[in-house]
């Protein structure tokens, strides 16, 4: 009996692996292959590098929908670590994005609550947890973030960044 595998089980398998490397990932960890990837330029700015930062802002996250604080100020060119800390029994998540994207991205989730997503400019800390995202702010600007886990953004879960023009004063 020919033990090798046909070029239709061959196919299949390969098929089958490239249709799931498509899929978002969980609420978790990033995939190497993610971290790897070119930085995407995004109307509130872009992934930084961890060399890069100027200074690091601690946010809590906790169970009565709250980011403390929940108004930022950076001043544009800057790379800030956001440094988000779970103080809650529930998993939570801070997304950038502009108020028209947090709010497309909150009704999709709505749609797919199981939907699996992870991109730089989210991160997804479970309860009790501490989770980083360095990000760079080169765009002037008022930008949002919220979490979006089940009903949290609805519950008034969110923020905002205020982006400074390099050139204003403080």
């Amino acid at each position: 009996m020919n033990k090798t595998p046909t070029l239709a089980a061959v196919c299949l398998a390969l098929a089958a692996f490239s249709t799931g490397s498509h899929a978002h990932e969980k609420h978790g960890a990033k995939p190497k292959a993610a971290a790897t990837a070119a930085p995407e330029q995004k109307p509130w700015g872009i992934a930084g590098k961890p060399g890069a930062v100027r200074r690091t802002i601690d946010i809590a996250m906790a169970d009565d929908m709250s980011f403390t604080p929940s108004v930022i100020e950076v001043r544009e060119g800057d790379t800030i670590r956001l440094r988000l800390k779970n103080k809650g029994k529930e998993l939570h998540e801070l997304v950038l994005g502009t108020e028209a994207e947090i709010a497309n991205h909150a009704a999709l989730m709505k749609k797919h609550p199981e939907m699996e997503h992870d991109e730089p400019w989210m991160v997804h800390v479970p309860a009790g947890k501490t989770g980083d995202m360095v990000w760079t702010f080169n765009r002037a600007g008022d930008f949002d973030f919220a979490c979006l886990v089940k009903d949290h953004f609805e519950l008034g879960m969110a923020g905002r960044i205020r982006v400074l023009a390099a050139t204003s004063k403080p």
